[in-house]
This record gives C-alpha cells, structure tokens and sequence, in this order.
C-alpha cells in the first residue's frame, strides 16, 4: 500500500442532521439508556420492544413475588395450546373439588366463582384469568393441560428458560405466596413481549374491560386500559409480601412500551406511577428508523481492483430508540481504511458505521461490501503504482 492509506471518515447531512464521520443510523440493539427519572416502584423496568432499549431499570433483576402476575404465564401455556391445536376455544374444562377449594368461592380469593364438579368453556377460563383474575380458572387449566397444578407449575418454570426468562420459578399456576413463586422485573417484561408477539390472533382477550360469568359480572383490575391511550394489556397484582403491580403495554403508533412495575403502595398509585412512567417514554423518546437492509450508505475507492469502487451496504434494518434531544444532536460516521485493497468479496466487512449522541452508548455497525472487486494482474499493479508514483492518484 505504500505507506497512504489512511482512516477514512466521511461528513455529510441526512435528514437535516449534521453527521460528523458520517451516516446517521441505528439497529436494532439491546442497549440500556441512562434513566431520567425515578419511581417509587420498589421494582421496575420499562423498554421498547423493536430495539430492546431499556429506558428505566430499578432492581429489574430482584427476585420478587409476582402475586397475580404470575398468570401471565399460565394464560401462555394455554394459548401455546390453542395455537399448537392442541386445544380449542370452545372445548369444556372439568372444575374439581380441589379447583373450587382452593380457587373458588370458598377460598375467599379472587375468582371466576365457577360451581364445582361443572364443566365450562376454555374461551371462558380465558376471560376469567385475565379480566376476573380468577384462581380456581388457573387451576382448572393447570388440572386439564398437565393432570395436576404442581406438574403445570414444572411445565410453567421449562416454559420460562425456554423464552429466555432465566430467574423465574414457578410453585403454582395461580400467583399464590409461595418461597417458590418467583419472578424478576426483567422476566416479566420478557414474557409481555412474547405474549404479545407470539399469539396476535389471541391477545386482544387482555384489554377486555367486563366479563360476567355464573351471573356475577367482574371489571379488569388493570387501570390502564380504560384511558390510557395506546395501553391494551397486561395483568395485576397484589399480594400482601408483593405490594401492588403491573406488567403493562401500550402501543402508540410503531413503538410499543412494556412497563413492569411491583412494589407500590396502593391501587392508587398503581394507577399513577404507571401512567406516569409510560407518558415520560413516550414524550421523550422515539424510535428512528434510518437504513433497510440492502442500503448504499457510501462508496468507497479501492487499490488495485479491477473496479475503482466498491458500495459499503447496511446487512441488517438499522432502528434506534434514542431521547428526542439526543436525537437532535446525533453525529454518525462511516469509518474505513482508504482505498480498500482488493481482492474484495461480496459481503466482506469493508467499514463500519458509527453513531453517537449525547447521553447515548456509541453503536458501531458493520458495513458490507456490496459487490465483489478482483484484483488487477501483474502488470495492471504495476501500471498502477507507477501511476501512484508519477502522479499521487490510485485506480
């Protein structure tokens, strides 16, 4: 190379940002940004679902007792079955004696209050679990799916370290205090995301405001979906060890919000903190989408190829989660050793592209050689060093 060849940065504007060493761009990431605000929450988290950007995280990984919120993952296993045609919305579920003792009327938790030894439909158990909040419908699907609500409870903690949520153990399908019922903020922010990504055909279920079963008519204990715009789901809880909770979502436009929070106080501040927190990320960030896979983002020049240039492309959709100020001031940079030296192959990472921005972690993403470029022959390196000697130019 003869002693020239140089680090390369590129300056321009896109979208009416000025980029100082280059393009302004981001992808998808699972990044941590710095918080700006604080909760009374004694656990919480809250993150973008596109780019994993975790925009608050208070003792997000503190093993805590999910209460209620723990039938999350019991309505899971139940639609992994009626997805799987396993099970359909319309087949009957028998309820036991031990189902209504330990989960029905007489138990004097919240229920479905569904008469014992009866036979009811898996569409109603459904409604039950997420707007009743019903125990003894827990237990009924754990009974039916597994045989029994201990064996369900194995099949509920397999469940979890299979979808990545790793400080999750289950002792029972209903959220009842037990040492061996316990979830993390962080795991129960995972298990929304897949919910909500996983059964699109039965997900509505959870921003259903009313259910009335065997004459008794019951409202959903999750505040937010009767205002708040955007908010279609999750589930409560409360237990006297746990505090009040919520694992929330809301969706406003493209950029979809899950909130867990555990550890309040009331149902009141339930209520407040978790609007509160949810209007914070929406009004102060965005999710920017800058480059599709397959783009050009530069053109570099080669040494000694057959093809004086090569494209420098984006392998993957660059998506960024980043604060509205930040954004402002976002500075990006293709950075590359110029010219490249051939042979290049199609596909070989040529250069990277930067992102900065303050109060934000650097993103690098690697940049791809869009065509391949031979080597010259012999005497096509020689004519071309000797070009570089006569003249300071390379082909």
């Amino acid at each position: 190379m003869m002693g020239f060849v140089m680090n390369y940065i590129k300056r321009g504007v896109v979208g009416g940002v000025m980029l100082i060493g280059a393009f302004s761009v981001s992808y998808v990431h699972h990044v941590h940004a710095a918080s700006g605000i604080d909760t009374q929450a004694r656990e919480a988290i809250l993150f973008d679902t596109a780019t994993g950007t975790v925009l608050l995280d208070k003792n997000a990984d503190q093993s805590m007792p999910p209460a209620s919120m723990s039938k999350i993952m019991t309505v899971y296993l139940l639609f992994e079955s009626l997805k799987e045609g396993r099970v359909s919305l319309d087949d009957t579920f028998r309820v036991s004696e031990n189902a209504w003792r330990k989960g029905g009327a007489a138990s004097g938790s919240s229920t479905m209050f569904l008469p014992p030894n009866s036979e009811v439909r898996v569409e109603d158990l459904i409604l039950g679990i997420i707007v009743q909040s019903g125990n003894d419908a827990c237990i009924v699907v754990a009974e039916n799916l597994a045989g029994s609500e201990e064996a369900f409870a194995r099949q509920m903690t397999e469940k979890a370290r299979e979808i990545g949520m790793a400080n999750s153990t289950f002792a029972n399908s209903t959220g009842w205090p037990d040492p061996g019922q316990r979830m993390t903020a962080r795991d129960l922010a995972i298990l929304a995301d897949k919910i909500v990504t996983a059964f699109p055909k039965y997900y509505h279920y959870y921003s259903v405001k009313e259910f009335t079963y065997n004459g008794i008519r019951q409202t959903n204990r999750n505040p937010l979906i009767y205002g708040f715009p955007g908010a279609d789901g999750l589930k409560t809880g409360h237990t006297q060890e746990a505090g009040y909770g919520l694992t929330a979502t809301a969706k406003r436009d493209d950029q979809r919000l899950v909130l867990v929070v555990n550890g309040l106080p009331s149902k009141k501040s339930r209520a407040t903190e978790s609007a509160r927190l949810l209007d914070w990320a929406f009004r102060e960030f965005g999710n920017y989408s800058l480059f599709k896979t397959g783009e050009v983002v530069d053109i570099a020049p080669t040494w000694l190829g057959t093809d004086p240039t090569v494209e420098m492309k984006i392998n993957q959709d660059v998506l960024l989660t980043m604060s509205k100020k930040s954004r402002r001031n976002m500075k990006v940079s293709v950075r590359y050793q110029s010219p490249i030296a051939a042979p290049i192959v199609a596909g070989q990472e040529v250069g990277k592209l930067v992102i900065e921005a303050p109060n934000f972690k650097t993103v690098e993403v690697p940049l791809m050689a869009g065509n391949g470029v031979e080597q010259l022959g012999l005497f096509g390196r020689l004519g071309a060093a000797l070009e570089f000697l006569l003249w300071g130019e390379s082909t």
